[in-house]
């Protein structure tokens, strides 16, 4: 189950929030928990034992850490947790990928596992691991009770996608929240907004990068230059819409019931820079390598040499996070070679409009790693966008796709800005002065959520439909 989907937002959301809020605050925790687990059982039973599992690891290890005097048993127990968790994570995500590589040069094993991989559980191993690191640091209490650290540990509302929401975060939320009506109508009109996001825009830019760039399509190989440049330039704003929709959706149901997560995307296709890119994408995935690997290696704070090694070790670790293959693994060292030349070489010198070009571009070729698994289909695709394709620099199919998503790219470039927010904010200012723009700050807060909503809801229901193909030159 996914939040995009109508099962979801008609079933299961809906039920939920009204069991959640009638019942007694006593219990509201218990009805989470409830709903949480059943979410999470919905795409395999079975995996729930997992997660349950790695949680009550996780609650013992916090809890011995806290009880031991000895700061040896501290780190032992430290030392086990991280053993546990990553081990289990890496025999469902990258058993497959090792035993691949391990035949290709020695040519064993016979067989490859196919292992699935369970929902979020790089996500929940994350924020398990960043709790127990927290309470050997003592920067936090151990919890007590276990299943108030599976509550943690299996909300549903970022359990599948982020963002890693850290125990300290949410610590006194858990125990001690009251929504407010303010509460739940931001928490309503952030969902809604990430829901149109996902659905509308998200799925049609999907959709017209597919039809591009079909991965595994012999098809792919006769593709013309401006259609690959054409179909990454959809994908790099199908994949911001798409995990920042997810956070939007996550951030708006907790804040539903009183939690509230912290942002997890701030614009990143506003960068200056590949480091600002950084602090912009991903937020939470990025303060966990920074906190739990980077500074424990030294950080900054060491020789050029110890840098060097402090900024791969980071970004080989991303790249691998991101997905069991080659390619995740080059994008991840990709970035950290532009880090590396911004640090010793750029060094702050480049003007902003130039800084944020570079970026773009560095992002730009940074998503075509992401996407091609296959190195000989991403060396096709390379090869193609510098006019060493085989289908020519353009054709009749690019340019009516263009034509008939001009106004999505549109609204998609409007989504990735500030500018909507900033209206907001001057409407909202204005509201304060003026009767006038009261009444339509009102107007406008009461009708977007609902607007959005039908919109998306409208889109998921034709599942395949683009209502900016209507709009075309």
């Amino acid at each position: 189950m996914v939040f995009s989907s109508l099962v979801f937002l008609f079933l299961f959301l809906a039920i939920h929030l009204f069991v959640y809020h009638m019942v007694d605050e006593r219990y509201r925790n218990v009805v989470l928990l409830v709903s949480s687990l059943i979410f999470y059982s919905w795409g395999g039973p079975r995996y729930l034992v997992l997660l349950m599992g790695n949680t009550l690891a996780s609650w013992g290890f916090a809890l011995l850490i806290e009880r031991s005097d000895s700061p040896g048993k501290r780190k032992l127990w430290l030392v086990a947790e991280c053993v546990v968790l990553l081990g289990v994570l890496g025999i469902f995500k990258y058993l497959g990928f090792f035993c691949a590589n391990f035949q290709a040069i020695f040519g064993v094993p016979e067989l490859i596992p196919e292992i699935v991989l369970p929902i979020g559980i790089s996500f929940y191993t994350f924020q398990l691991i960043s709790y127990v690191v927290d309470v050997y640091r003592g920067e936090i209490d151990a919890q007590p009770s276990y299943w108030k650290l599976l509550l943690y540990s299996s909300l549903f509302h970022q359990c599948i996608a982020g963002p890693i929401v850290r125990y300290q975060t949410v610590a006194e939320q858990i125990d001690e929240r009251r929504p407010t009506k303010n509460d739940i109508y931001y928490g309503v009109r952030r969902f809604s907004i990430g829901l149109a996001k996902k659905a509308v825009l998200a799925n049609s830019c999907a959709a017209v990068a597919d039809t591009l760039l079909p991965i595994g399509d012999a098809s792919l190989a006769t593709q013309t230059t401006t259609g690959y440049w054409l179909g990454m330039l959809f994908f790099g704003l199908q994949i911001y819409l798409d995990f920042s929709a997810y956070s939007d959706m996550a951030i708006g149901m907790g804040r539903m019931v009183g939690f509230r997560y912290l942002e997890n995307f701030n614009y990143p296709y506003q960068a200056v820079s590949i480091q600002d890119f950084w602090r912009r994408w991903h937020i939470s995935l990025s303060s966990f390598f920074r906190d739990y690997v980077y500074i424990p290696l030294g950080g900054s704070r060491c020789s050029k040499a110890k840098y060097v090694r402090n900024i791969f070790i980071v970004w080989f670790l991303t790249g691998m996070w991101h997905g069991a293959s080659w390619n995740y693994i080059l994008w991840g060292l990709y970035f950290a070679v532009f880090l590396l030349l911004e640090k010793f070489v750029i060094r702050g010198r480049m003007p902003r409009i130039a800084g944020h070009v570079y970026a773009l571009v560095v992002v730009y070729f940074g998503w075509v790693l992401f996407k091609f698994e296959n190195f000989a289909e991403l060396g096709m695709v390379l090869a193609g966008m510098f006019g060493l394709a085989g289908g020519g620099f353009t054709g009749l199919e690019v340019h009516t796709l263009f034509m008939q998503n001009i106004f999505l790219m549109l609204f998609c470039f409007i989504a990735c800005t500030e500018l909507g927010k900033r209206l907001h904010k001057a409407l909202f200012d204005a509201a304060q002065r003026n009767d006038v723009a009261l009444t339509i700050y009102g107007i406008t807060e009461a009708i977007t959520p609902v607007i959005l909503l039908i919109i998306a809801v409208a889109a998921l229901a034709g599942a395949s439909y683009n209502p900016f193909i209507y709009f075309q030159f």
